[in-house]
């Protein structure tokens, strides 16, 4: 399975999610919400979850396995690089 595609949406206020990503597989399966949070050791991802009846979150889906999800990470993080780089200088 390849990562044909990343989408990134930068957010822009001040909280520690920084941004959202859709990553799309072998153009043909696409993963919506995955968002970059910035922590103490730098830039991670977190899959989408939703809310259970007991108030916990469980990802609605994730890598199997650490190797998927550190390739998953640095894909979507040097993505996201790009994406500030990308933006307009305010002035």
């Amino acid at each position: 399975m390849q990562i044909t595609d990343i989408r990134i949406r930068v957010v822009s206020n001040e909280s520690k999610m920084k941004a959202v990503a859709s990553v799309t597989f072998d153009d043909s399966f696409v993963v919506h919400d995955i968002k970059v949070i910035e922590g103490e050791r730098g830039f991670f991802i977190a899959m989408p979850s939703k809310k259970t009846h007991g108030d916990e979150y469980r990802d609605i889906a994730h890598p199997i396995n650490a190797e998927m999800r550190n390739l998953l990470q640095e894909a979507i993080v040097e993505r996201f690089k790009q994406a500030l780089d990308e933006l307009p200088d305010e002035d």
